[in-house]
């Protein structure tokens, strides 16, 4: 699972990486690195890598819940930035598949940056799932 996160395009850029998973959920990290500052006065990281990060704990969620990949499209994903990161930390966002129907996945995610009594941001969607791949497992 490790290598299929974060080696390639987006997550690879980013930096995301697998930490833990269980039946249901998957979390992931987010390094904190230059690149992804968006105040140089502050180094807090731009929202825009924290938000790859938890659709990416939401929707790799739904495909550990089902035990393989399946092709999906985000029906609805709100995601709510609660405060900057401390700069210099890792962010880790637990993504969880609370709800698996026959095309539908339910999703909730929280990031945090060490407390996760005290998050960065949080999120809940739905992916719509259109197709099944024979074999691919996540």
């Amino acid at each position: 699972m490790a290598k299929f996160i974060g080696s390639r395009g987006h997550n690879g850029f980013l930096g995301i990486g697998y930490q833990d998973h269980g039946p249901d959920w998957i979390e992931l990290t987010l390094p904190w690195k230059e690149e992804l500052v968006g105040d140089a006065e502050t180094g807090v990281i731009a929202s825009g890598p924290i938000i790859s990060l938890l659709d990416n704990a939401t929707s790799i969620s739904a495909w550990v819940r089902h035990g393989a990949f399946r092709p999906q499209v985000t029906l609805d994903l709100r995601i709510d930035y609660v405060r900057a990161a401390v700069p210099g930390r890792t962010i880790v966002a637990r993504g969880e598949c609370y709800q698996l129907r026959k095309s539908m996945a339910f999703v909730r995610a929280i990031a945090h940056d060490g407390d996760i009594n005290d998050p960065v941001a949080h999120a809940a969607g739905i992916f719509i799932i259109v197709g099944e791949t024979e074999g691919a497992r996540p």
